[in-house]
């Protein structure tokens, strides 16, 4: 059998089909280099990236299937590095919570331990003193429980663990009872409450208790910042697509940057400020109702004018409301 594949081989036809093997293997290597060495260059890509270095990015040399393999090779870089950058911005965020949350609750730990100590030495020269380093004492501790609440608050909603239940209700009606609970803390501080808004029912589906706290959080921001005397105005309207809230008062002008910053957590624009109620605030007011509104399928911003705040809600209407969207909420009918 060797011997006749010989024969054929070195025969005139056996010697043109030797050259035409040599060509066919001379040319399939020609026309398979490029793909052999552009999946060497995959290969080192796919090990640059395994070992930690997601800027790499392999190039794109086709349309077909292997440059398909490239394109997924890069995508999986940036989603990698995407990945890696949120996981960096959330140890980030929890050293700064960390240091935030130590700070505030540092500041009236010593004021507090500062007055008993006082008390527990018997130094003070009358009974008024002593009665102010109570009050003072008890202010702290108040202060102290509405960090930790609103603390304990806000990583719940941030979480996700938050359970929401939301029903059927006539917003316009709910506002009125929450301006009326605050009517009287407004007079004490010399403010007038004003609504902006027909006499007619306008329905939404919300979780009652935590609309009520994201307007009540608006509200004592508008108390503590509002000129003196001055009003706070507040705006219900029911749009093509939403329902629009606002509560707008006047107070000392911020700056640009402030403006942005206002729904961080712990962020205050104005620390400088020693009154009483800001030095109540824990920062996370604003964070927290901003927070409850996007639960709601909704949106929460500010519109800013030359000392002018204007507070902005905007929900789904209920056509639009679709509950089943998110996780972890129920809808009472």
């Amino acid at each position: 059998m060797i011997d006749n594949t010989l024969k054929i081989l070195t025969g005139s036809k056996g010697t043109g089909l030797l050259y035409l093997v040599i060509v066919f293997v001379f040319f399939f290597f020609l026309l398979t280099r490029p793909i052999v060495r552009y999946l060497k260059t995959l290969s080192d890509g796919l090990m640059s990236i395994a070992s930690g270095n997601l800027d790499c990015r392999v190039p794109i040399t086709s349309q077909d299937e292997l440059g398909v393999i490239a394109q997924n090779i890069n995508y999986m870089a940036e989603q990698l590095q995407l990945m890696m950058q949120r996981e960096r911005q959330i140890e980030i965020s929890k050293m700064e919570l960390i240091t935030n949350v130590s700070h505030d609750l540092r500041t009236p730990l010593t004021s507090m331990i500062g007055y008993l100590n006082l008390m527990k030495n018997d130094d003070y020269q009358n009974l008024e003193e002593h009665k102010r380093y109570v009050n003072n004492t008890f202010n702290k501790t108040q202060q102290l429980k509405k960090l930790i609440d609103d603390l304990f608050e806000y990583t719940r909603l941030t979480s996700g663990a938050a359970q929401l239940s939301f029903r059927r209700v006539d917003l316009s009606g709910l506002l009125e009872q929450i301006m009326m609970e605050f009517e009287p803390i407004a007079h004490e501080h010399a403010l007038k409450i004003e609504k902006l808004w027909e006499f007619k029912q306008v329905y939404g589906m919300v979780d009652v208790e935590k609309f009520v706290r994201t307007i009540d959080n608006l509200l004592m921001n508008a108390l503590k910042f509002s000129f003196k005397p001055g009003e706070i105005v507040i705006m219900l309207a029911e749009e093509k697509d939403h329902i629009y809230i606002a509560v707008e008062n006047q107070g000392e002008p911020i700056s640009r940057e402030q403006e942005l910053r206002l729904f961080e957590r712990f962020y205050k624009a104005e620390p400088s400020r020693n009154d009483y109620f800001n030095s109540q605030g824990s920062g996370l007011g604003l964070s927290i109702a901003q927070n409850i509104i996007e639960l709601h399928g909704g949106q929460m911003g500010l519109e800013y004018r030359e000392g002018w705040f204007k507070f902005f809600i905007k929900l789904p209407r209920l056509g639009n409301f679709q509950v089943g969207e998110w996780r972890g909420k129920t809808a009472q009918g």
